[in-house]
């Protein structure tokens, strides 16, 4: 038993605090890290869907109005 008790001893508190900041730290990184990438997937999403809604339109365009002929304003 008096063999256990040196290992009992807490840390000082300017240690916990020192452990507790850095750990803090390292969370705060990785969810930086994970936001900006999920931001970075989204903008690659959305130039993508833009430049195919870009696209169409110009085929939709370039296709015959067949609306126009009936309404003929």
């Amino acid at each position: 038993m008096s063999k256990e008790l040196p290992y009992i001893v807490p840390s000082t508190q300017p240690e916990v605090e020192e452990v507790f900041a850095v750990h803090q730290t390292s969370i705060e990184f990785y969810q930086e890290v994970q936001t900006r990438s999920e931001f970075q997937i989204y903008c690659e999403w959305y130039y993508q869907t833009a430049a195919e809604n870009q696209r169409e339109l110009q085929r939709m365009r370039g296709e015959l109005n067949i609306m126009g002929w009936f309404r003929r304003r």
